[in-house]
C-alpha cells in the first residue's frame, strides 16, 4: 500500500472533525426567535347590550404600545348588563356564551397571559346615579363570572364619560393609521399627518374628541395622551343622556310635559298614523335623564296611545327644545352651557351616526355631505309611513318609527350642538369598521391595557442543548486528535523507511 493511499483516511477524518467543530462554535451564537402573538378581551358593557372584542399584537411592542389588530369579537345576547339590575345571576350568565368562545378563538397556551377586561358606559353611568348599591352589585357579579374563566382578569369598571371619548379617539386614529404604520422597509414608521376627530354616539349618552391647539378655557375638557412616543393634546367631552335611546325617552317626556298626561298625545316624528301604547313609568320617566320632565303626580302604570303625525317642522322644533344652547359662561360653548373650541379637520362618526345615515341613504338615495343635505334628508323621511319606511330600511318598526326623529336629532346636535357648517360638516365620515376592525372604545382601550403588557423577549434557540453540544464538540475534538496523530504516525514510518534505504 503507498503512502498516498494511507494517508487519505486520516485526511477526511481531519476534515470532517475540522469542519464539525467549526460548525458546533457557530451553531453556539444564539438564534432570536420571534414570540408567539399577545391577546387580550375587551367586554363592551354599553347600555343597550354587550359586545366583546378579542384584539391580538406582536409581543414585541413598538414604542411600548402593542401593534394591535382584532381577532374576533362576539355580541352578547339580550340588554346591556345594567338591564339585569334586580335580577341576581343573569348579569354574568348573559357573558357565559361569548366567554366560551374567547376560550376557543384564543391558543390554550395563551389563556392565563391573556389580559381581559370589561368597561362599562352610560348605561351603568345612569344606574349608578339611581341605585348605586345595585350598580355595584351587577360589577362585582360579572367580575366574579370573568374571574372564573382562566385569563389574566385585569379589571371591570365603569368609565367616565371621557375615558370612553378619548378611547374612542384613539381607534378612529389607530385604525387610519395616524399614529404608526408598516413601511416597505419592513419596520413601523410615523407616518406624521394629523389626527382626526371622533363623534360617538351610543344609546345613553355622546361623545365628541379632538386634537387641538386651542388655549383650554376649561382644563376639565382637556386631556394629553402619549401613543407610540408622540404626545397628543385632545378635547374631549360626553354628554350623559344624550344617547340615542335616552334621547328618545326625553323627546317623550317632553312632548307629554307640553300637551299633558292624557290617554292619548301627538308625536309629530313618528310617521303619519302610526300608533302605539306606552307605559308612563317604564317607557318614560323610571330613566333619571326625563327626571326634569316629570310630572307632579302621575301614575307609573298608566297608558298612554302615542300617535304619529308625520310632521317634519314640529319635530325638528321639539328636537332643538331638547338641547339648551343658551347659558354659556365660556367665549363659545356646544350646549349644555359646555365650553368647546371651534371644530378643525376631518372626522369620523360611528355607532348611532352610522346607522342613522345609513337609513337615511336607504329611503332618499341622499349622501350626507352638507347641513342641507340632512334637512332635504329628514324632510322626506318625516312624511313617509311606517310600512314605506320598514320595507326601504329592511328594519322592525321598533326601529323604523324613530328614523324621522334620528335624523332631526343628529342635524341639530351636529350644526348647533357642535357648530359644523357647511364647510367643516363635509369633512364628517360615518363609518361602522374601518382597517377591519369595529369603529368604538374597546380597542383604544386596549391600545391603552397594552402600555401595561410586558414585551415578551425573544425566545432564544440552540440547536443543542449544552450537554448535548457539549459531547459532540468533545468527539469532533478526539476524532481531530486522532486523525492528527495517524498523520503523524504515517509521516514517521514513511520517513523512517525512506532513511533505511
Amino acid at each position: 500500500m503507498n503512502l498516498w493511499s494511507r494517508t487519505i483516511p486520516a485526511v477526511v477524518l481531519l476534515i470532517l472533525a475540522t469542519v464539525g467543530i467549526l460548525l458546533l462554535i457557530f451553531q453556539k451564537k444564539e438564534m432570536e426567535t420571534s414570540p408567539d402573538d399577545m391577546f387580550g378581551i375587551v367586554l363592551d358593557a354599553g347600555s343597550s347590550h354587550t359586545s366583546m372584542y378579542i384584539y391580538k399584537w406582536p409581543a414585541d411592542k413598538q414604542n411600548g404600545t402593542g401593534i394591535v389588530t382584532q381577532h374576533s369579537e362576539c355580541h352578547v345576547q339580550g340588554g346591556g348588563i345594567s338591564s339585569y339590575a334586580g335580577h341576581h345571576g343573569g348579569a354574568g350568565k348573559s357573558l357565559e356564551a361569548c366567554m366560551e368562545q374567547a376560550m376557543k378563538d384564543i391558543p390554550k397556551s395563551r389563556h392565563s397571559q391573556t389580559p381581559l377586561c370589561l368597561g362599562a358606559t352610560a348605561g351603568m353611568r345612569l344606574l349608578k346615579i339611581v341605585n348605586a348599591t345595585e350598580s355595584q352589585r351587577v360589577l362585582q357579579e360579572v367580575e366574579t363570572k370573568l374571574q372564573s374563566y382562566p385569563f389574566h382578569f385585569k379589571e371591570s369598571g365603569i368609565l367616565s364619560g371621557q375615558a370612553e371619548g378619548a378611547y374612542g379617539w384613539v381607534t378612529v386614529n389607530y385604525l387610519l393609521e395616524n399614529f404608526v404604520k408598516y413601511g416597505f422597509v419592513g419596520r413601523w414608521l410615523n407616518p406624521g399627518r394629523d389626527t382626526i376627530g371622533a363623534l360617538d354616539l351610543g344609546g345613553a349618552s355622546t361623545q365628541i374628541t379632538f386634537e387641538t391647539s386651542e388655549k383650554a378655557e376649561n382644563e376639565s375638557n382637556m386631556m394629553e395622551l402619549k401613543l407610540y412616543g408622540q404626545s397628543y393634546r385632545i378635547y374631549t367631552q360626553s354628554f350623559l343622556c344624550f344617547g340615542q335611546d335616552q334621547f328618545l325617552r326625553k323627546l317623550l317626556a317632553h312632548l307629554i310635559k307640553t300637551q299633558g298626561v292624557k290617554p292619548q298625545i301627538d308625536h309629530p316624528c313618528y310617521p303619519l298614523n302610526f300608533s302605539l301604547s306606552i307605559k308612563l313609568g317604564a317607557d318614560v320617566f323610571d330613566s333619571p335623564c326625563t327626571k326634569s320632565y316629570r310630572p307632579t303626580q302621575f301614575d307609573p302604570q298608566m297608558d298612554v296611545r302615542v300617535v304619529g303625525t308625520g310632521d317634519y317642522q314640529k319635530c325638528v322644533d321639539n328636537v332643538k327644545k331638547i338641547f339648551s344652547f343658551s347659558n354659556c359662561s365660556y367665549s363659545k360653548c356646544s350646549f349644555e352651557g359646555v365650553f368647546q373650541p371651534s371644530v378643525r379637520g376631518r372626522f369620523m362618526a360611528f355607532s348611532a351616526y352610522y346607522f342613522t345615515q345609513k337609513y337615511i341613504i336607504s329611503l332618499t338615495n341622499t349622501s350626507i355631505t352638507s347641513p342641507n343635505h340632512i334637512v332635504q334628508a329628514a324632510w322626506i323621511i318625516c312624511k313617509m309611513s311606517i310600512s314605506e319606511i320598514m320595507i326601504r330600511t329592511n328594519q322592525k318598526e321598533k326601529y323604523a318609527k324613530n328614523i324621522c326623529a334620528m335624523s332631526n336629532f343628529i342635524q341639530v346636535l351636529l350644526t348647533q350642538g357642535y357648530h359644523f357648517d357647511n364647510n367643516s360638516f363635509s369633512s364628517i365620515a360615518f363609518e361602522k369598521k374601518a382597517g377591519g376592525a369595529s369603529v368604538g372604545w374597546a380597542l383604544g382601550y386596549m391600545l391603552n391595557v397594552t402600555n401595561g403588557v410586558p414585551a415578551e423577549r425573544l425566545g432564544v434557540m440552540k440547536a443543542l442543548t449544552p450537554g448535548g453540544w457539549g459531547g459532540i464538540l468533545f468527539l469532533f475534538i478526539m476524532f481531530m486528535l486522532f486523525s492528527v496523530g495517524c498523520l503523524f504516525f504515517i509521516y514517521r514510518t514513511a520517513q523512517s523507511k525512506h532513511d533505511l534505504v
